[in-house]
């Protein structure tokens, strides 16, 4: 059996704010009361409560005194109480069982506290092992007439001052009659007295629980502070790389774009130094003939000078162009640069098998 509804009995707006929360976190309906008197009133008027969380000290009705008078009660002496307290000794816990506390809970509460203590009541309650809650026990009013019912003539003996001689020597002047008035002062002196020390014990468990909750409250807000940051941290860190991303691939784009600029405008020069056109074969042919109406002894003379010039020329022209292909291959990719190196090359060798063949077809 699931426990789903709860009763918060605190007198401390924040003890009971905080342990609502974990208890909602758990998808449990919580009532709260402020006061021992409005929990036993909110018993009489509503439902039944799957469990009591009810605290230890608190002004006018304690804890105890609330968990005697519900246990004592047969409508509700089955609803498992546990005791909110800052004390977790032994001695206390086999005393709180005796008038009928279910469990005691530290405060201020843990989640895995809280978690273990509803984990066995629900088990408790599912396999039907909840203890079975405390005999009602006649009142015993004996004792209390007994100490109510003073003789009206009863005194009390005081105890005589150091070095009063005279006191000592009559035992009777240290006699004073118990008359109401005195009663009525040792009462309230008595009265006073617990009153003060029951004050100081509530103000000291007062400050130790503000003390543990602002303390639970800075964890918790630290911790949501920690992960604030470090979401917003790595959203920065993900909106710099994309920023980055996009920044590299603009930077990419302009690069491919100059270089394919730079490739269209070496591919026009190469165009137009393309090597030995039409008009250059035409220009050398009649610069041959011309040179053919000249004296033959002085074109033998000059026959091994043209050959060797012409052999230079083409060495040259050949290096030049392989020069300007291998420069062409490096900027250019390597299939484009390949055929065109391979062009000049096929063109130079023709010019220079043309060049030979026509000296050699002229002087042969």
């Amino acid at each position: 059996m699931a426990i789903k509804n709860a009763l918060l009995v605190d007198d401390s707006k924040v003890a009971r704010f905080a342990l609502s929360k974990l208890l909602e976190s758990r998808d449990m309906e919580v009532n709260m009361a402020g006061s021992a008197e409005e929990a036993l009133d909110f018993l009489n008027s509503h439902g039944r409560p799957d469990v009591i969380f009810m605290d230890h000290l608190m002004p006018g009705m304690n804890g105890v005194e609330a968990t005697k008078a519900i246990k004592g009660n047969p409508e509700t002496a089955g609803i498992p109480i546990i005791m909110c307290t800052s004390k977790k000794s032994s001695s206390f816990m086999e005393e709180a069982r005796n008038f009928g506390v279910y469990n005691i809970l530290t405060k201020p509460p843990q989640t895995d506290g809280l978690k273990e203590v509803l984990d066995q009541l629900a088990s408790d309650v599912t396999g039907g092992t909840l203890p079975e809650p405390p005999a009602e026990s006649a009142p015993s009013s004996t004792n209390e007439e007994e100490l109510l019912n003073v003789p009206a003539d009863a005194s009390v003996e005081l105890s005589p001052k150091t070095g009063d001689s005279a006191a000592r020597g009559n035992p009777h002047a240290n006699v004073v009659p118990l008359t109401s008035e005195l009663i009525e002062q040792i009462a309230r002196s008595a009265v006073k007295t617990h009153i003060n020390n029951r004050l100081h014990e509530l103000l000291s468990s007062l400050f130790d629980e503000q003390f543990d909750h602002l303390k639970r409250a800075l964890d918790e807000s630290r911790s949501k502070q920690d992960a604030v940051i470090e979401e917003r941290l790595n959203a920065i860190t993900d909106m710099v790389d994309e920023r980055t991303r996009n920044l590299r691939d603009e930077v990419a784009a302009e690069v491919n774009l100059n270089l394919g600029s730079e490739l269209a405008v070496l591919r026009k020069e190469l165009k137009k130094n393309s090597g030995f056109t039409s008009e250059h074969m035409a220009e050398l042919k009649d610069h041959i003939t011309s040179v053919q109406t000249i004296d033959t002894e002085f074109w033998q003379t000059l026959q091994s000078e043209a050959i060797q010039q012409a052999h230079e020329i083409s060495r040259e022209t050949a290096e030049d162009i392989a020069q300007r292909t291998i420069d062409l291959f490096v900027a250019q990719q390597r299939s484009a640069a390949s055929r065109i190196y391979t062009i000049g090359l096929a063109v130079s060798l023709g010019i220079f098998s043309v060049g030979i063949a026509w000296l050699s077809g002229l002087f042969g």
